[in-house]
């Protein structure tokens, strides 16, 4: 078959590789109908996360035609159309069972595409499958349901609901990358009263108000004092972090108001400065974390019943065999004005 192999750093290729095999009792093997690629991504082909190893394929996030199962899955049969996780869950240990898949320490985590074989491929074995695949709607498409393995739950569990976003609440979303768009569009399931989206792009400012946001600005151009405009110089009930950079994160502690919320999703590889002589007293919540995708489930019922705007986040398309193509559009996404890429087979 063939699947995307990074060979370390800058280097990768769509290639022909061995078919995936059940090794596991719990796994199950997935024909790949549709794929997407994350920033996670990139920053692997950048070799900014050392664990992923060369001759690794790439990608966690999937949406296929379950081939062939393990003796002990239960949940789906060869047949099933599947949604597949970002996350893996063993529903063992001490954290799968109060449903903190992220953290799982029975085997599990993030495992595609960064200790494991991951998505991008025309197979794909994916472990632990009864908590790791979703059953899929005939209703819903490929395109749209491959954009919940991990961009909507994860903008909705590490921001909005890390964030807690309640009604009338100012929420300031930092970063309108897909991300920050899926964490604006998920804000408004609570009724803030207002969503403010700042991004250094005119584009990304231009798309959160097609995904719910009530007022932009270009982080250059005084989103501080806007926010501050806006709330009777209070601040932010709750602002979330969708970049991973330090400015943006320092930004952020600087426009929440006292006794608010920052949530960071952004994934940071350089050290920013918390300003602990001016917080302390300030009674703020400031929250970390990985996806678990326990929400995945309701997320797919609301996509399902039309609730999730998914359509507008796919900005191009491609077959699988143009995997390196969209990689090159991804990266360029100031030049590209991509969002997020999917591919088909």
């Amino acid at each position: 078959m063939k699947a995307y192999v990074f060979h370390g750093p800058g280097r990768s290729a769509w290639e022909d590789v061995k078919e995936p095999v059940i090794q596991d009792a719990t796994d199950v093997i997935v024909r790949v109908s549709a794929v997407t690629i994350c920033g996670t991504d990139l920053h692997i082909l950048k070799g900014n996360v050392p664990e992923v190893r060369p001759e690794t394929v790439l990608g966690h996030e999937a949406v296929g035609e379950v081939v062939e199962t393990g003796s002990e899955v239960h949940s789906v049969q060869a047949g099933d159309r599947v949604l597949v996780s970002c996350i893996s869950a063993c529903g063992r240990c001490s954290y799968c069972r109060v449903g903190t898949y992220g953290q799982c320490r029975g085997g599990g985590g993030w495992l595609l595409g960064h200790t494991l074989h991951g998505t991008q491929a025309e197979y794909v074995r994916v472990p632990f499958a009864d908590l790791s695949v979703h059953p899929l709607p005939s209703a819903v498409r490929d395109q749209d349901a491959v954009l919940l393995a991990d961009i909507f739950p994860t903008a909705y569990e590490v921001g909005v609901l890390n964030g807690t976003v309640r009604p009338g609440d100012t929420v300031v979303v930092v970063g309108a990358g897909p991300v920050g768009l899926a964490a604006i569009a998920t804000s408004r399931l609570f009724s803030p009263a207002r969503i403010v989206a700042v991004d250094l792009a005119p584009s990304r400012l231009a798309a959160a108000r097609t995904f719910g946001a009530d007022a932009k600005a270009l982080q250059g151009e005084g989103p501080e004092q806007l926010v501050a405009d806006l709330t009777d110089g209070l601040g932010a009930d709750v602002v979330i972090e969708a970049v991973g950079v330090p400015e943006s994160f320092e930004m952020c502690v600087r426009m929440v108001r006292p006794g608010g919320h920052v949530a960071n999703i952004g994934v940071h590889g350089k050290p920013a400065t918390l300003h602990l002589e001016e917080l302390w007293s300030k009674n703020v919540t400031l929250t970390t974390g990985l996806v678990d995708t326990r929400t995945t489930p309701a997320l797919l019922r609301m996509l399902a019943e039309g609730r999730l705007p998914t359509a507008p986040m796919v900005t191009h398309a491609f077959s699988l065999g143009q995997m390196a193509e969209a990689y090159d559009t991804f990266a360029r996404a100031g030049e590209t004005d991509a969002l997020k890429v999917v591919l088909t087979a």
